[in-house]
């Protein structure tokens, strides 16, 4: 049955000339290269009355019987269809998030990631083409691009550094424990507010919050007053100027500050992987001076609520306050 190929309209078409010439079957197998019984099964089932046979009636019978037996597209169910493109396009979750999150909530409406990606790309959740025609494939984190640039030399000035990453303990390492905190900032407009992320390296929670320029002294105090109440072992930041005072904030929290190498950013790969995210609702030159508290808790909010792979498709702040939540 591997080799078996179904009757073509062609075949359809020699089989009624023959047969309404009086042909036997053996006859019109043997001259169109079919078993005779194929030949017999074709007559059976799609002779419109005892002798007439009519090609093109008998591929629209065939067709019509192979609708239910072909295998459905999993979003030809509306309920999983709006599910994900709510998720998508409101949400803003990875078809990876999307995809581990209803298998662990609704494993009844079970899809791949890869699927949705399919869907994405083939323009199924679209209005109408947008971005160079790309649509909402646009939307998704990378947009099918890769870039990378490494620098050799620090040329954005030195600040005084008082601990490396080699001497980082362990535990914050190997993210066994709540408290060790990533940071950066998310430039906004030039020279004006930026934002100042802190992410905990074992459950990927945010910390967000407004600076009202990008230098120094504003950020601490800002780090200062995100990390009150917050457990805080140790801070990783990258070697920009406006971390310059950092042993105001070690003398006020008691929490050392562990510097990578420049241009080192896989050295903190969760925080810039979370700015990647924080990116999809504060693009580059937007005014964040305009942003207020209630706006900038609500991303942080929207983040935190995002179920992630490296969790198990748990959300940070499930993992972050060890909650189980309903989202689905």
């Amino acid at each position: 049955m591997g080799h078996y190929r179904h009757l073509t309209l062609e075949e359809r078409e020699m089989i009624m000339a023959l047969y309404h010439e009086g042909r036997r079957i053996s006859e019109i197998a043997r001259i169109i290269g079919r078993n005779r019984s194929t030949i017999s099964r074709e007559l059976k089932r799609n002779r419109l009355w005892k002798h007439v046979y009519i090609a093109v009636r008998a591929q629209q019978m065939y067709e019509n019987r192979r609708v239910p037996c072909r295998r459905h597209m999993r979003f030809e169910n509306p309920e999983l269809f709006h599910l994900v493109r709510n998720l998508f396009l409101v949400h803003r979750w990875s078809p990876e998030q999307i995809a581990g999150r209803i298998a662990m909530e609704r494993p009844e409406l079970r899809v791949s990631a890869n699927t949705i990606y399919r869907a994405v790309y083939g323009h199924l959740f679209d209005y109408r083409p947008s971005v160079r025609y790309k649509g909402l494939a646009a939307r998704l984190r990378h947009k099918g691009k890769r870039r990378h640039r490494r620098g050799k030399e620090e040329l954005r000035g030195r600040i005084r550094i008082t601990n490396l990453l080699c001497d980082r303990p362990d535990e914050a390492d190997k993210r066994l424990r709540r408290g060790d905190w990533e940071a950066d900032t998310v430039a906004g407009k030039l020279g004006g507010a930026c934002a100042v992320t802190l992410v905990d390296r074992r459950s990927r929670f945010l910390l967000l919050g407004k600076s009202s320029e990008r230098k120094a002294s504003p950020v601490c105090s800002k780090m200062t007053a995100m990390l009150c109440g917050h457990p805080c072992l140790s801070i990783t930041p990258d070697r920009g100027k406006e971390f310059a005072l950092h042993e105001e904030v070690t003398r006020t929290l008691g929490v050392p500050f562990f510097f990578p190498l420049p241009h080192h950013p896989w050295d903190r790969g969760t925080n810039e992987n979370t700015n990647g995210l924080v990116r999809e609702y504060l693009p580059k030159g937007c005014d964040m001076s305009k942003l207020t508290d209630s706006e900038m808790n609500w991303i942080q909010n929207e983040l935190n609520m995002r179920p992630r792979k490296c969790l198990d498709f748990r959300t940070p702040h499930e993992v972050f306050f060890s909650e189980t939540l309903h989202l689905i």
